[in-house]
């Protein structure tokens, strides 16, 4: 496959990423990291890939929540430091781990996420500002699976902070900030343990997703946010049995 054809696949990976996020507010990672599996790239190279793209799309969405006085600092500092000591570790491993045993641990975590996704139900908006107790466990917890997986961050603590009643106007903002500095923290362990990794990949992961980011915002207007979780829903589990059967065979 020649450069360019190749960068278009991985561009329409990032894309199709950022319209499941756009919609969602969730999922870039654990969509696109599961797209790359699909198309056969090893494991650790998929999760460096995308988090080398997050730590740029992400970037720009965190600093913009910022700016918009989105962000809690409490509740930010709750996130970012373990989930950097979480993603560490889970770079740690997803670099040590042979890529059999990476591909047969990920399948459980990408079917796990799809019916995490499918059963997720809307929660009435809370007025809370600070963040509950458990939160430092909980950044640590989705930074580690964030980095081995490669994604899962927003969905595992976006939906247990609302769910546990705070304003979700705080939660999206420090999430996504809390959500930059993880990735450039994950992305700086790939780069020192298996080096710049897929550059083609990646590129293309980072202009499919910019591409995609208005579409991705009109989606969410036309589409109601349970039918649009059930099918990302959907989509993470068939790429969790599809891995099933690779790991299988």
């Amino acid at each position: 496959m020649s450069a360019l054809p190749e960068f278009l696949v991985f561009a329409l990976v990032g894309a199709a990423a950022q319209l499941v996020d756009g919609a969602l507010g969730m999922a870039y990672g654990v969509t696109s990291a599961g797209l790359l599996l699909g198309l056969g790239m090893p494991p650790v190279l998929a999760s460096a890939s995308v988090h080398y793209a997050e730590a740029f799309t992400c970037g720009a969405s965190g600093l913009s929540h910022l700016a918009a006085g989105n962000v809690k600092r409490k509740l930010f500092l709750a996130l970012a430091i373990p989930g950097v000591l979480g993603a560490l570790l889970g770079v740690w491993l997803a670099v040590h781990l042979p890529t059999d045993w990476m591909r047969i641990a990920l399948t459980p975590y990408l079917l796990g996420m799809g019916l995490f996704l499918l059963l997720r139900g809307a929660k009435r908006p809370g007025e809370r500002s600070e963040p509950p107790r458990g939160t430092p466990l909980l950044g640590l917890a989705a930074g580690f699976v964030d980095a081995v997986g490669g994604g899962g961050w927003s969905a595992l603590t976006a939906t247990t902070l609302l769910a546990r009643g705070l304003q979700p106007r705080a939660v999206i903002g420090s999430v996504h900030l809390a959500k930059c500095v993880v990735s450039v923290a994950a992305s700086a362990g790939f780069l020192y343990g298996i080096g710049a990794g897929h550059v083609v990949a990646v590129l293309g992961l980072i202009v499919g997703g910019i591409l995609a980011a208005p579409f991705g915002a009109f989606f969410i207007r036309r589409i109601p946010a349970r039918a649009a979780t059930v099918l990302a829903g959907l989509a993470v589990l068939a790429l969790g049995i599809n891995n099933a059967v690779r790991v299988l065979r």
